[in-house]
């Protein structure tokens, strides 16, 4: 074990290992950031042949060896991030507002494995109900300009990983006083500034790494495509938003990874 990861070493019998519970039970693990080593396939201690022996020694040294390595190295570069997650809020009036529904826990979790492997990280995240680590740097915004600002404020860094569902409109005609219902409102939008985009072109502070994220609907990869290209991203990270089991709020996510040469 390490005071920033966990290393879980599995080593049993071949229907110990296939059980739904220890699968249930290792998926939920995983899900929390553990390493797992192992288990391997082959003749185990007692006597049955299968998936459930226990890694040989010199793989799982090799395994600690690379991993501490790793960290080492990442943590001598002396690297620094800024995370962007959850929502804005683009209010209408005191009371009313345009949202999504992200959760944030996406970004807030890759804030924490930047944060594992030593490099100093900043959150910059829309409102949200989640819990974070002490030694990660956290700064909360309600806008989608409040998000701009304070993303330019905390540059230079090294990677920028723009996680949150930025709203794309806000309100040119906010009311200060609530509006009331028998008041015909008529909505006036004007474009947020891009953050992504932003990030991606400023030439003398433009982070060595920008990731951004697609979060679609439909023709995922086409548009995630023409994002890349549009936002002059590094990577984007693009998701199905309208599946339930891997969409907005979800614990669990799947996605495609597009790099600039596709």
């Amino acid at each position: 074990a390490s005071d920033k990861k966990i290393i879980l070493v599995p080593a049993m019998n071949v229907r110990m290992w296939t059980h739904q519970a220890t699968k249930e039970n290792i998926s939920k693990l995983l899900s929390y950031g553990y390493l797992c080593v192992g288990p391997e396939i082959g003749e185990m201690a007692c006597g049955e042949y299968g998936e459930g022996k226990m890694s040989e020694p010199i793989k799982i040294i090799e395994f600690l060896n690379n991993f501490f390595s790793e960290q080492k190295i990442i943590s001598k570069s002396k690297l620094k991030a800024i995370v962007t997650s959850g929502p804005t809020k683009e209010y209408i009036d005191p009371t009313r507002y345009i949202s999504n529904d992200s959760s944030g826990k996406q970004g807030y979790e890759i804030a924490k494995s930047l944060i594992r492997y030593g490099i100093e990280t900043t959150l910059i995240s829309g409102p949200t109900n989640l819990s974070y680590p002490k030694n990660l740097k956290l700064i909360k915004v309600q806008t989608a300009e409040e998000m701009y600002e304070e993303t330019k404020k905390n540059l230079p860094v090294d990677i920028a990983v723009c996680a949150a569902a930025v709203c794309d409109f806000k309100i040119s005609n906010y009311q200060k006083n609530k509006i009331k219902k028998e008041d015909i409102a008529n909505l006036e939008l004007e474009k947020n500034k891009d953050i992504l985009n932003f990030l991606s072109t400023h030439n003398s502070l433009r982070p060595r790494l920008v990731i951004g994220f697609a979060a679609e609907t439909n023709n995922i990869i086409k548009n995630a495509e023409e994002k890349i290209s549009r936002k002059h991203c590094d990577w984007l990270i693009a998701n199905d938003v309208s599946k339930p089991e891997i969409g907005f709020n979800s614990d669990f996510n799947e996605v495609t990874i597009i790099y600039k040469d596709k």
